[in-house]
């Protein structure tokens, strides 16, 4: 691995996160688009024909040292437990309240928040049927591409093309969002995954999810609101003192 090599790998580009996908050749094309643009960092959820993976290293031609550092999942809160912000790209309507963006906007953000040190992720679902809504409600954000309305299937390589072209298109010039953080950060996907356990499990043991027949949507509901919030570790810390509380008693401390 040569120095370049090292400052590629190292650079702070969002980790495409390939969720579930089917066929080897559409990683080897998507790790090819990744690195047309400068973006190295891959991510695999479940792949469904195991991995390594001979057809993707011959479809990624020169890009097979992506695939090389790919991490593998066996779940996608595994795989964006350590992120900051999370994007899902989705051409359908979810029935989900967040942000909807372009590729352009939503890099835009990624660079700002890249500029901050935080870990950006982009989740792009399985060839056949694109992303769960389990999947898209553990994003704080949807990207949407403004494709043709009568024929909005895209290939997987092509949809992180655009993503990673977008990253690249914006280049270093593009002046960061500063936030001031009083002395805290935001929290990352697992920290918000585990505090939507907490709840369900409070929830649950209050017969909140009732009837049982809505329970799923229910729980649906509020992963989406934990991922939609711009929650900081304290914002965390406290919810989950006041559930600890709230179940407590007045007595506890």
């Amino acid at each position: 691995m040569t120095p370049l090599d090292d400052q590629l790998f190292d650079a702070p580009t969002p980790y495409m996160v390939l969720v579930r996908p089917q066929m080897g050749e559409n990683i080897g094309a998507a790790a090819r688009a990744m690195l047309n643009f400068g973006c190295a960092r891959m991510r695999l959820v479940a792949p469904r024909d195991g991995w390594p993976n001979p057809k993707a290293s011959a479809m990624a031609s020169g890009a097979y040292k992506v695939l090389d550092r790919a991490g593998v999942f066996d779940d996608l809160p595994a795989a964006v437990g350590d992120c900051d912000y999370v994007f899902a790209t989705t051409a359908r309507g979810r029935g989900l309240t967040k942000p909807v963006l372009t590729p352009e906007h939503a890099m835009v953000q990624a660079r700002a928040m890249a500029a901050q040190g935080k870990r950006v992720a982009v989740l792009f679902g399985p060839e056949r049927a694109g992303l769960e809504n389990e999947d898209v409600a553990r994003a704080n954000a949807i990207i949407t591409v403004p494709v043709n309305p009568a024929f909005y299937s895209l290939n997987l390589a092509q949809c992180v093309l655009l993503v990673a072209y977008e990253y690249a298109r914006l280049g270093a010039e593009t002046p960061p969002e500063v936030m001031a953080m009083a002395g805290t950060e935001f929290a990352t996907a697992i920290e918000r995954e585990k505090l939507g356990d907490h709840f369900e499990q409070r929830l649950e043991e209050a017969g909140f999810f009732f009837p049982a027949a809505k329970a799923e949507n229910m729980k649906l509901n509020l992963r989406n609101m934990w991922a939609r919030l711009a929650l900081t570790r304290a914002d965390v810390q406290s919810l989950h003192g006041m559930l600890r509380k709230l179940v407590g008693g007045q007595g506890q401390r």
